[in-house]
């Protein structure tokens, strides 16, 4: 599905090259659920950028079920993120004055979906991830767990085949984390690739794979 050939990320500080990430060469079969681990300034979140198309590698070709990524135009690999690509973050990321319905559409109306369609595939999506009590309620009126659950149901909604996570469950409780991982896992269980970044090590050996990475390359 997904092939990482000589991935390397460069910023510029001044004169000076600084290496985020290292010639890293990564295959990452359909379906697989994968944690990526390493400290602080490791290239974690650089790499997950890339793979989301956020941000674009230096050198380096990224290959998608085929497709040459990393020589897509912008509007292209902008459509391309939107298809096949859903986000999961720390913060979860929810704008509060939007409900849950809301919310999860967001990535509807950047597809064109009529109002109606929006509305029946937020409702379900948001069934299926246990909120379909608070579809109309606010972010800030409900816990930490359950926006995070609307936040997963977000990245699901388009029908994303590749779910990214970035410390999904940072910021919960062990037991909500845990609850966050079983409904990843469940997800991944449908078919859907999962690749999270964490620093907890009892949420990446539920992982299928590890990857460690240290100084911006692949160590393990």
């Amino acid at each position: 599905m997904i092939q990482l050939k000589d991935i390397t990320k460069i910023y510029k500080n001044g004169n000076n090259d600084l290496y985020a990430l290292k010639k890293i060469n990564l295959e990452i079969e359909k379906g697989d659920f994968i944690a990526i681990m390493g400290a602080s300034g490791s290239g974690k979140t650089t790499l997950l950028n890339i793979l989301g198309c956020m941000d674009a590698a230096t050198e380096g070709e990224y290959t998608f079920d085929g497709e040459k990524v990393s020589e897509l135009k912008p509007s292209k690999t902008d459509l391309f993120r939107r298809e096949h690509i859903g986000f999961v973050f720390q913060n979860f990321a929810l704008l509060k004055d939007y409900t849950l319905r809301e919310n999860v559409e967001i990535p509807l109306r950047a597809l064109n979906i009529p109002k109606k369609k929006r509305n029946r595939i937020s409702d379900d999506i948001l069934s299926r991830v246990g909120l379909a009590d608070y579809i109309k309620q606010y972010p800030t009126k409900i816990s930490g767990g359950q926006q995070q659950r609307c936040a997963i149901a977000r990245a699901l909604v388009s029908g994303a085949d590749l779910i990214l996570a970035d410390e999904p469950t940072g910021a919960l409780d062990s037991k909500t984390g845990q609850e966050i991982l079983d409904l990843l896992k469940k997800i991944n269980s449908e078919g859907r690739t999962v690749i999270i970044v964490t620093h907890d090590e009892k949420i990446a050996i539920r992982a299928n794979r590890i990857i460690k990475l240290e100084d911006g390359c692949i160590v393990g």
